[in-house]
């Protein structure tokens, strides 16, 4: 009988506000089981860039990533959010490890092929290295991944971390029953943006395709929940996305994904 994984996906607001990251990473350290953190950190990122005159550019909810933005979500991502992140589940007493996708070629990816938009050095996952990621997990090691994957040739590749979390949960769900939360700054999808508790509880494939024609779903949720679909069709055996509730099992209000 597989093992239970929690794959818990953290960005949004929650990354960039010392007091909820400190308290969504109180609360992690204290999942029970196998478990693995991916975080985003686009807004840091963007703030850093501004400050050092670079305009960041997003098309369809995406970073566009051109040599000099590549440098500073590296700095960003892998080096500021991560070992942030990674202190303070030490600090919780949570055996973490910060981790990119180059770091023992654990997620490998190549740079996306140009067809309508050129996405710059963004990287689209190619395979992700379950046996040894298993390894941490079995010697009680934490793996915490930020959004920077490698293509084995030693060029660097900005990964969308949704997307990360996605592709190592499909990866993992052959050696675990694998649950995969994303969690961010609101309760779930919500039917009215301006309501915070308009949350959408449940959506199927039809449901969500439908929601996107009306233009409830837009912007970076798109991707995000095409990853979560992506996911559950490739052997995730539940997606959730809400708050930092979601952790300790206590939120009443979130959205459950499902394929029917």
């Amino acid at each position: 009988m597989k093992s239970k994984l929690n794959i818990v996906k953290i960005g949004g607001n929650i990354i960039n506000d010392e007091v909820a990251l400190a308290s969504f990473l109180k609360d992690f350290s204290e999942l029970e089981g196998f478990k693995i953190l991916v975080h985003g950190g686009g807004k840091r990122a963007t703030e850093i860039a501004s400050e050092m005159g670079l305009k960041p550019k997003m098309i369809n909810g995406r970073r566009v990533t051109d040599e000099a933005n590549l440098e500073v979500v590296t700095m960003v991502y892998a080096g500021l959010l991560n070992k942030n992140i990674t202190a303070q589940l030490q600090q919780n007493n949570c055996n973490a490890l910060g981790l990119s996708g180059v770091d023992a070629n654990c997620i490998l990816a190549h740079k996306r092929i140009v067809k309508e938009i050129d996405y710059g050095f963004a990287g689209d996952v190619d395979e992700v290295n379950t046996e040894t990621i298993n390894v941490f997990l079995q010697n009680n090691m934490t793996p915490i991944f930020c959004a920077i994957t490698h293509d084995k040739k030693g060029q660097l590749l900005n990964t969308n971390a949704d997307t990360i979390a996605s592709e190592v949960a499909i990866a993992m769900s052959d050696l675990f029953n694998v649950q995969l939360n994303y969690v961010f700054e609101l309760k779930g999808v919500l039917e009215t943006i301006e309501d915070g508790n308009s949350v959408i509880k449940d959506i199927n494939l039809n449901k969500y395709e439908q929601l996107i024609e009306q233009g409830v779903i837009s912007e970076g949720m798109i991707p995000k929940l095409h990853n979560c679909f992506s996911a559950l069709k490739k052997g995730v055996q539940k997606v959730k996305i809400g708050d930092a509730s979601l952790v300790k099992n206590e939120a009443n209000l979130f959205t459950t994904l499902s394929l029917k």
